[in-house]
């Protein structure tokens, strides 16, 4: 029995392992991937692992993980802030899709137990994928963006009645409004007592345990009240799912709630892909192959329904069209708490199993169309709605003439806490600035004061030209979004390959894919924050500022290109920060007479004496990045770095020969 159980657990996590790196190579969604090794392996097809109830009980712990992390997440101010979404949209959208495939339902010759759970699956969408989407494409606080996760919000919490519904809804007859009403009744009394009793005993607990400082027993707590809550919620007769959702909820109120989040992490995703693999192992290709026209009917009707519906009612709620759509486009496919539901529905018998197997094999089908859904909405949007153009013209139009003016302005993408603060040192240096932000309300916010900002996507094309990129000094990417920073490095090589882009990260992971890209400068949080860390320490430690200063000043100018070296001066101080090996810049002035005139800056060869040629000045234009085939004029600038002996032989090369 041992040796069949961990045969069990390596087969699924070596299929898990080898399934999720292709699919996120190919950029598709991890939980695809799991259905799929779920579906290929299991009794239906290749048969390597039985669907037995040790596999499915193995499951089963990701959806109590899934749970806890749903309930770690669960913000009362967000619910508050949001509650007109949430509570009006979300609770419709929820409410009305069920009522319409309850009536399907029936008109199929099912039965309305059916049409309730199959409604409840139906309705839910795909939180992982969306919030991913929605997060890469900088669309989080959009007007759609806001709209959607209010509504996915309300799905997530619609999920806890339901599960205490399900398994009530097996049963027949009068059975049913008595179990339905014991069942709420038992789950009002748990949630009473659990969140009466635990918020006096949570806090205090964590504390103590907080006190011994070791990650041992922090993560051996957690376990303990997440699978304590759920096996006692499990003891009443509800599910475990609702235990751990309690358990998320309670954590979430402590001060512990973030620590708790980083240790789960590992768990639940591990736990949480396990129970998607048995998920696709519920799937019946033979039964899938038989009823395939019907699948596909399902398919194109759950999208189409659900398109419908969400579309009607964001209108209703008085959405713009355009933001409708997004909304629908998104929303419309199946989500990983329909699986969840169907499972459990599996379990308990509620869901013939004919209609368990169409429903399954529709929602998988939908799940894999999600991401080219969300990555097509924008021109999906643009062609059914034609005020959209107008609208983006209006914002384009704007845009240009705030920007017809300014020549030598530099374009901050991203108006956060660092394009603010950027924004603040260049206008101190009365540099023009021109920002680009995606969120309306700060936008809004900043504008009324005075910013120079609009509302626009930086990674667009033609925001870029309105913006006036083809005038523009500089375009810095404030935000650490190495996929947007990528856009916008290759929309600006194609429109204007030589102004300079400095791109925000937040580690050293992507530096070598910006550089090639066309970044003039990446600057790396992990690694500036680190600078800090070293000089605040060693200014502590009693290191003369000098040398911390000439530390500071070798790291940074062997990493920024524009800060290798310094220019000195007659009143700097013979110490350890100017020693001859120090690099310095330089200002060689090429006069008419100097043998450098006419020659490129490759045939100089200034690299054989140790010298790089910084920057190239121009009749008043300064060039950061020079070419090797660049000729020198006379009256150009050259900016050099070295060491002073080096300096000393490149001046004579230039102008002597």
């Amino acid at each position: 029995m041992t040796h069949t159980t961990l045969l069990l657990v390596v087969i699924l996590l070596a299929a898990a392992v080898v399934t999720v790196v292709v699919f996120r190579r190919v950029g598709m969604p991890p939980i695809l991937g799991y259905l799929m090794v779920g579906a290929i392996i299991g009794p239906h097809a290749l048969g390597i692992i039985p669907n037995t109830e040790g596999t499915r009980y193995l499951g089963e712990f990701g959806v109590v993980f899934l749970m806890f992390s749903i309930g770690l997440e669960f913000s009362l101010p967000q619910l508050v802030s949001m509650r007109h979404i949430v509570l009006g949209f979300g609770s419709t959208q929820v409410l009305v899709t069920m009522l319409v495939v309850i009536g399907v339902a029936l008109m199929a010759g099912q039965a309305w137990q059916t049409g309730v759970i199959l409604g409840g699956v139906i309705a839910m969408s795909s939180t992982a994928i969306i919030a991913k989407a929605l997060a890469e494409q900088t669309q989080l606080h959009s007007p759609h963006g806001k709209q959607i996760m209010g509504v996915l919000l309300f799905q997530d919490l619609a999920v806890i009645p339901l599960l205490v519904l399900v398994p009530a809804l097996a049963l027949s007859g009068e059975q049913i409004a008595v179990e339905i009403g014991v069942a709420l009744f038992k789950a009002a009394v748990a949630l009473t007592v659990i969140l009466l009793v635990g918020q006096r005993i949570m806090r205090p607990l964590f504390g103590v345990i907080a006190a011994q400082k070791s990650s041992e027993i922090f993560v051996l707590a957690v376990l303990l009240v997440t699978l304590g809550l759920s096996l006692a919620t499990e003891l009443a007769g509800l599910s475990l799912a609702l235990g751990a959702f309690l358990a998320g909820m309670l954590i979430s109120e402590t001060e512990y709630r973030y620590q708790v989040e980083d240790y789960i992490k590992p768990f639940r995703d591990v736990l949480l892909g396990l129970f998607f693999v048995t998920i696709g192992m519920l799937l019946n290709f033979d039964e899938v192959g038989k009823r395939l026209p019907i699948v596909l009917l399902v398919l194109i009707a759950l999208l189409l329904l659900k398109f419908v519906i969400i579309t009607g009612l964001a209108l209703v709620f008085k959405n713009e069209r355009g933001v409708a759509l997004r909304c629908a486009l998104a929303l419309a496919p199946a989500g990983e708490f329909g699986f969840v539901l169907l499972s459990l529905a599996g379990k308990t018998n509620a869901v013939p199993e004919g209609a368990l197997q169409v429903v399954l094999a529709a929602m998988l089908m939908s799940m894999l169309a999600s991401p080219l859904l969300l990555a097509k909405s924008e021109k999906i949007v643009m062609r059914l709605v034609s005020n959209e153009w107008e609208m983006r013209a209006v914002q384009l139009q704007q845009l240009a003439i705030r920007a017809m003016a300014q020549r030598g302005h530099v374009i901050i993408c991203g108006y956060g806490r660092s394009g603010q603060s950027l924004a603040q040192f260049l206008e101190q240096e009365k540099i023009s600035i021109i920002a680009l932000d995606g969120d309306p309300m700060r936008v809004k916010q900043a504008a009324a004061a005075g910013d120079s900002v609009m509302f626009g996507d930086a990674a667009r094309k033609e925001v870029l030209t309105a913006a006036g990129l083809a005038r523009a000094a500089a375009v810095v990417v404030s935000f650490a979004d190495t996929h947007a920073a990528m856009t916008i490095l290759a929309h600006a090589r194609e429109l204007r390959p030589d102004v300079p882009v400095i791109v925000r990260t937040f580690d050293d992971t992507d530096v070598e894919k910006l550089k090639a890209a066309g970044a003039a400068e990446i600057v790396a949080e992990v690694v500036e924050g680190s600078l800090m860390l070293a000089t605040q320490t060693m200014l502590l430690m009693g290191v003369p500022l000098n040398k911390v200063l000439s530390r500071l000043r070798t790291v940074r100018g062997e990493r920024y290109q524009l800060m290798r070296g310094f220019f000195t001066g007659a009143t700097d101080e013979d110490d350890s920060a100017l020693d001859a090996l120090q690099p310095r810049l330089q200002s060689v002035m090429i006069d008419s007479g100097a043998a450098a005139v006419g020659k490129s800056l490759g045939a100089v060869k200034l690299d054989e004496v140790g010298v790089e040629v910084t920057a190239l000045r121009r009749r008043g234009v300064r060039d950061a990045s020079p070419s090797l085939d660049m000729r020198i004029e006379a009256a150009d600038v050259l900016i050099l770095a070295g060491t002073p002996e080096a300096l000393a032989k490149a001046e004579m090369r230039l102008l002597q020969g």
